[in-house]
């Protein structure tokens, strides 16, 4: 999968996308990460790809010229296309199943916005969909599309082991079981003796509960969303009535 980055600063990404696991990933194949300078396209003198905003007001716009060109240049030059995504505050939340969208596809052409947004001419005419990682500002795109690239990545066949993304957080609206590991027993914790067992059967429920508990104590927004989606089992639906909880339009939070 090819990932392309549109930015006016990509030295932020040495790092974050040159170490652990997406380094792996570039080195086996399996990812290409392509980071562009916009002010590369940019037609004076001193590179300039922000100006003042029309109508007054504070802050710096991104300007229409080098950016457009920039988007087009880029979307040129790989073999295959993908849509364009701008990050910015105001766009669709990212969330996991966006994630498995994205993975599946060949290409992501990824724009970071920055100072007050960009030109809305650029966004109305080349951006097909925005995208923000919170209800929160930060200071620029960079490190929305960081952890853009990185959840997507993970989810590239070959990337991480399969099995390791199954049940991990979010995958089907449920959080994560805890985990343990050596030793046993540490400053007078016990891991759960179900986990030493060696039970498969009795450590699969045990963990199956334990979403379901973490869940529900820490996003229970998640369990209606996974009882619509037909995710929750008969057996699930049962304990979680022990517990108090039942799907919405059924007496339930």
């Amino acid at each position: 999968m090819r990932f392309d980055i549109l930015t006016l600063f990509p030295a932020m990404f040495q790092g974050p996308l040159t170490e652990s696991i997406l380094k792996r990933a570039q080195q086996a194949g399996k990812i290409a990460i392509h980071l562009h300078d916009i002010r590369q396209w940019a037609t004076d003198r001193h590179r300039t790809a922000d100006d003042t905003p029309y109508g007054g007001g504070a802050g710096m716009v991104m300007k229409a010229e080098p950016l457009a060109t920039a988007i087009r240049v880029v979307r040129a030059a790989g073999e295959q296309a993908g849509p364009t995504i701008l990050l910015t505050p105001d766009g669709e939340l990212f969330t996991q199943s966006i994630a498995r969208e994205l993975a599946a596809l060949p290409r992501v052409i990824l724009v970071c916005g920055h100072y007050e947004g960009i030109d809305e001419r650029v966004r109305a005419t080349l951006i097909d969909r925005e995208l923000s990682i919170g209800d929160y500002v930060l200071t620029g795109g960079e490190l929305a599309a960081m952890v853009v690239v990185d959840a997507v990545a993970r989810l590239v066949p070959g990337v991480i082991d399969g099995e390791s993304i199954v049940e991990e957080s979010h995958s089907d609206f449920l959080l994560e079981y805890p985990h343990y590991t050596r030793p046993a027993v540490w400053e007078g914790l016990s891991v759960p003796p179900v986990l030493l067992s060696g039970h498969h059967g009795e450590i699969a429920r045990w963990r199956r509960a334990e979403r379901l508990r973490r869940t529900l104590a820490r996003r229970p927004d998640l369990l209606a969303r996974a009882a619509a989606a037909g995710v929750l089992t008969k057996a699930d639906l049962a304990l979680l009535a022990e517990w108090g909880w039942q799907p919405p339009g059924m007496g339930g939070e």
